[in-house]
């Protein structure tokens, strides 16, 4: 169907430091940092957008680094833990490797979720991530094509992204939007845990939830997500959903349009926080894939502010050499 959410569009964190996050997603995990702009809702804070070469939805993980914020206390009813997928298993000798020689935080040993091999790890902010196996994936949503420029190995470069963890404790709650609202099928279950994907798309289209009935509420903060995106094909397909989740009562955010693509916020619980995106138009629209990700974009409606909003930023990844543009 025209209307149905195709598997994740993007996932969104808060850091403590935006060169810090460049460094380690693009220079340890090896993602394109193919945008470089602002939080539209609070232009003092960066908005950093890495993806796989092309910018390709459902390959993204885009950071905020909020002025002030506090430390994030996790906890139930949160978005706990960003999965990027490998391809097969025998990568993981690879990144446990990788994560050694840059003295990454990692577990011990893999572990499964569901039949399928994970590898927890951490960043400087303590922000959970995890690396997953596509050797038993079965879909082909989001298989990302490695950057070009990336350090990393492309016969063991990240994918995309996996299946995202929420812990909630009223999994009849999120189950009943996850399903009936938003067209998931429930796929699998362990015990507490329980696996949805969208329209068959494999492991790029899943959302793992854990329940924890006694677990405190976490506190979004620095090291850890602010909101999950779902990708629709196209604006008519984002109206669908404003209209459906208006009639059926949700409290949304209406049309947003992002410039790089059109989409709506809601919350499906107190803590959490959905958005459903358009694919397109892209981030190469207003830059050439050489310039992207060395200098701050701004939207149009934002361009006549730039010089107040480098003022409030801090520069890196310059992409000039006498440095006399630093933004």
């Amino acid at each position: 169907m025209a209307n149905t959410i195709r598997g994740l569009h993007h996932l969104t964190t808060i850091t403590s430091s935006s060169p810090k996050i460049f460094d380690f997603i693009s220079g340890v995990l090896g993602l394109h940092l193919i945008k470089k702009t602002v939080n539209q809702d609070d232009v003092r804070t960066y908005h950093l957008y890495f993806t796989d070469d092309m910018g390709s939805a459902g390959t993204d993980i885009t950071f905020f680094d909020f002025p002030g914020i506090q430390k994030a206390i996790h906890g139930t009813d949160e978005i706990t833990r960003t999965a990027f997928r490998i391809p097969n298993d025998a990568a993981f000798a690879y990144w446990i490797k990788r994560f050694d020689e840059f003295g990454i935080k990692h577990d011990a040993d893999l572990h499964e979720e569901f039949g399928v091999q994970y590898l927890n790890f951490e960043d400087f902010d303590e922000q959970r991530y995890a690396l997953v196996s596509d050797e038993k994936n079965h879909g082909d949503f989001a298989v990302g094509t490695p950057w070009r420029n990336s350090p990393v190995d492309p016969e063991f470069a990240i994918r995309g992204l996996g299946p995202q963890l929420l812990t909630t404790n009223n999994e009849n709650a999120l189950n009943l939007i996850l399903t009936n609202v938003m067209g998931a099928k429930l796929v699998a279950q362990d015990g507490d845990d329980t696996l949805y994907e969208f329209d068959n798309g494999g492991f790029g289209s899943q959302v793992h939830t854990h329940l924890a009935r006694l677990m405190p509420r976490g506190l979004q903060g620095i090291g850890n997500a602010h909101h999950l995106a779902f990708t629709v094909d196209d604006a008519d397909a984002l109206d669908y959903w404003i209209e459906r989740l208006r009639q059926l009562g949700f409290q949304d955010s209406g049309l947003t349009d992002r410039f790089y693509f059109k989409s709506e916020y809601f919350r499906p619980t107190p803590g959490i926080l959905f958005e459903i995106a358009t694919n397109g138009p892209g981030f190469l629209q207003d830059e050439t894939y050489d310039e992207a990700g060395h200098h701050l974009e701004l939207p149009p409606f934002l361009e006549d502010q730039r010089q107040d909003i480098e003022a409030n930023l801090v520069a890196f990844n310059s992409g000039t050499e006498d440095g006399e543009h630093e933004f």
